[in-house]
């Protein structure tokens, strides 16, 4: 008996010694996740979506203990809908429906195409300068756990009478991961479509590359374990995707197909940091209402940059009803060597073309 009990605590002792080697010298990438994120954007485009699909995505949204949410811009459809005041305190009353903090970067179709006769030929610099009013007022999130955030205070973006902070512009730092938001709307940045404004678009453009270089920076200077970059518009990576994106070559990062580039200095500025900064950086957009994860930054010698993922958000209009009312789930590990784990949340109220059991 003794011995029988002696060769199976040896066996033991050896699956358990194989095991942790197994553990220590093959999978260096295990995942516990600290904490989850939301990212959502490009809603609501019609009515319904309002009415039925938002409740169901924040109730989902708020059953998944998610430290933040961020929404990565166009609170309505391009056209046909105005940008009256009430569109803003609606989507304040959203976001603050979120029990966690709430973040949001504005989008082209709640300011630069405000413009459009269709959305109620609007200023777009005063509609902008409203947004930060009703969103950006203060250091504070939105949500109802709001957390402070650094702000871009500096006099750099033009508001309707001159110049002024670009308190949109946001920085927040947890647990060793370190978020940015930056005001990059579609529309070529705000040098095509119905009214563009170069100037206001210079101003902006400056400061937002300006935001980038200090954010990572900071995020250097903190030891952060990776940096989140969240902005509306879908600059183009390569030729790949002409009816989603601007073509563009993907080594020299020149826009291709004619229309005014708003994008490119972003850009180079974008993969000269992501390159110094030699960890993981996700780029975080919506724009062209396609859900994807990719790696689509190459450097000027057209090797891709392993380390930058790039993230689009769902983003739905108003003919698809609630189809792609939907988010996405950020799982955040510090310690492992990826940092993000991306995966997509199908709300089962919002399910259409398959129905929910």
């Amino acid at each position: 008996m003794r011995k029988w009990v002696w060769l199976v605590l040896v066996a033991v002792l050896a699956a358990a010694t194989a095991g942790l080697a197994v553990g220590s010298n093959g999978d260096t990438n295990k995942k516990t996740f600290e904490y989850a994120i939301g990212l959502w954007g490009d809603l609501p485009y019609s009515s319904f979506q309002t009415t039925v699909g938002l409740p169901n995505l924040f109730a989902d949204m708020n059953d998944s203990n998610l430290e933040f949410t961020v929404h990565d811009g166009d609170l309505k459809q391009g056209s046909g809908s105005p940008c009256d005041d009430a569109l803003y305190t609606r989507a304040l009353g959203w976001f603050n429906s979120l029990e966690r903090a709430a973040m949001f970067t504005p989008g082209d179709n709640d300011w630069t195409d405000c413009d459009r006769a269709s959305n109620g030929g609007f200023n777009s610099r005063e509609r902008l300068d409203h947004e930060r009013q009703v969103f950006f007022s203060t250091p504070m999130s939105l949500g109802q756990h709001p957390i402070s955030q650094d702000v871009q205070s500096s006099p750099s973006c033009l508001g309707f009478t001159g110049p002024t902070p670009c308190v949109e512009n946001r920085r927040w730092t947890l647990k060793g991961v370190t978020y940015v938001t930056v005001n990059i709307p579609g529309s070529c940045n705000n040098r095509c479509d119905t009214a563009p404004d170069e100037a206001e678009y210079q101003a902006r453009n400056a400061a937002d590359i300006a935001w980038l270089h200090d954010s990572f920076r900071a995020a250097k200077e903190d030891g952060s374990a990776a940096v989140m970059i969240v902005a509306q518009a879908n600059p183009g990576f390569d030729v790949a995707d002409p009816t989603r994106a601007p073509l563009r070559d993907p080594k020299t990062l020149v826009e291709t197909d004619g229309q005014p580039d708003g994008f490119h200095d972003f850009l180079s500025a974008l993969r000269d940091e992501v390159i110094a900064f030699r960890k993981p950086v996700a780029f975080v957009h919506g724009d062209s209402h396609y859900f994807r994860l990719d790696k689509p930054f190459l450097n000027a010698a057209g090797q891709r940059l392993e380390t930058f993922t790039r993230v689009e958000t769902f983003g739905d209009n108003a003919a698809t009803g609630n189809n792609d009312v939907q988010w996405v789930k950020v799982l955040v590990d510090p310690h492992s060597r990826d940092v993000f784990a991306f995966q997509p949340q199908i709300v089962p109220g919002n399910r259409t073309a398959v129905p929910a059991p």
